[in-house]
């Protein structure tokens, strides 16, 4: 049986670009996370000590977004080695980093990366 947790849209303002002003003025950010492990014990025992915790995923989350990065790739990859830290056993791991309305010359909603492990 596959167990997956995903954590979605966990909103930031940040200050990530290779732009000077990202680094002043900051910008609206948004993490996904999709983890897959056993929690095949929380299902069975009500237990929080049994699966991914929502608060330490969402305070990890917002700690990489305030390290300040040129790059979402590199704010993606942080994540994504924090997550295997704190959940050694997760079989895989998926980090997607949503930056709305970059400073492009012209429309654009959003640039998102995503890494898994």
């Amino acid at each position: 049986m596959k167990h997956e947790l995903q954590i979605h849209n966990i909103e930031c303002h940040s200050y990530h670009g290779c732009i000077e002003e990202e680094g002043l003025i900051g910008s609206r950010f948004s993490v996904d996370l999709d983890l897959t492990l056993d929690f095949s014990k929380a299902v069975e025992t009500d237990d929080l000590q049994f699966t991914a915790d929502y608060v330490v995923l969402h305070n990890m989350v917002r700690e990489e977004m305030a390290i300040r990065s040129k790059l979402i790739e590199h704010v993606a990859g942080r994540i994504l080695k924090r997550l295997q830290q704190i959940y050694p056993d997760c079989s895989q791991v998926r980090v997607a980093v949503a930056k709305f309305n970059p400073p492009v010359n012209g429309q654009l909603g959003k640039a998102v990366v995503v890494i898994t492990s």
